[in-house]
């Protein structure tokens, strides 16, 4: 059996239900002039339980196709993201 392709990206967007969007960057070398090439992919990912959140590493893993766009899953959020209220900044400051 042959093993399935495990990518790690970034939530753009999870605005659908149980779908997110997750953007992949790959860095390459140009063969003439060795500049390092940063490329963006995005993919369509599977998320059951709706847990991942804008801003979240993820680890995004190949499968079997669950609709027209969906051909890969999310195996675990590697890094959650930074809340964007700021409340932990207000209690630190209210604390000092």
């Amino acid at each position: 059996m042959a093993t399935r392709k495990r990518l790690t990206g970034e939530v753009l967007r999870n605005s659908m239900d149980k779908t997110v969007i997750v953007r992949t960057i790959s860095i390459s070398e140009d063969p003439l002039y060795q500049k390092k090439l940063r490329r963006h992919k995005n993919y369509h990912a599977h998320d059951e339980n709706n847990s991942c959140q804008v801003g979240d590493r993820v680890i995004i893993e190949e499968t079997r196709p669950l609709s027209r766009m969906k051909r890969w899953k999310v195996v675990e959020v590697v890094k959650k993201a930074l809340s964007e209220g700021g409340d932990d900044l207000d209690s630190a400051q209210n604390n000092a």
